[in-house]
């Protein structure tokens, strides 16, 4: 075992604990937390030579994980204005309400790709582009595959007897994404 690999295991046996309890206090969610830390070691190991040695390393690591959580933070509050905004919208094109239910019941029975395209589109707000380079595609086989899972979980969404009519324009070509 080589000397970086045996020191970063002795730093993460160390501190573990207190980084999860650190994260623990400040999340939602211990799920939130587990992730927090993970995301703090992948970062320490990432970044292993500006890590100070001995009982330093351990502030190190609180000040790591301070950042990742604010960032952490950021994602959530802008998926929860994303998710607030989609909700207005939806209620303000839908002229009869709708099972939500069964909405979410023919998203969840697409296939995982799928899902995670239409919620990279709906839920992160990304373009061709970027979904291109979270995908490791083109980005014209991102718009391809966009395409079909749309198409996918229309067939779906009509099948569950939820009409999939395009609503109405409310917003101008200019300000609309350019994924409409």
């Amino acid at each position: 075992m080589d000397d970086r690999k045996a020191r970063f295991e002795e730093i993460y046996a160390a501190t573990y604990e207190p980084i999860l309890g650190y994260a623990l206090r400040r999340c939602s969610s211990p799920e939130d937390a587990a992730d927090v830390v993970a995301e703090t070691f992948t970062v320490a190991w990432r970044r292993f030579e500006e890590m100070p040695a001995g009982t330093k390393a351990r502030l190190w690591l609180y000040g790591v994980a301070r950042r990742v959580l604010a960032n952490h933070r950021r994602g959530e509050s802008q998926r929860r204005l994303r998710t607030t905004e989609l909700r207005d919208e939806i209620a303000a094109v839908s002229t009869d309400p709708v099972d939500a239910s069964a909405i979410g019941q023919a998203f969840r029975e697409l296939s995982d790709d799928d899902r995670e395209l239409l919620g990279l589109v709906a839920w992160e707000g990304l373009d061709h582009s970027a979904i291109a380079a979270v995908l490791g595609c083109s980005r014209g086989a991102a718009r391809v595959r966009l395409h079909r899972a749309r198409k996918r979980f229309s067939r779906a969404l009509r099948s569950a007897g939820i009409d999939v009519a395009p609503p109405a324009v409310s917003r101008p070509i200019s300000e609309r994404s350019s994924l409409i």
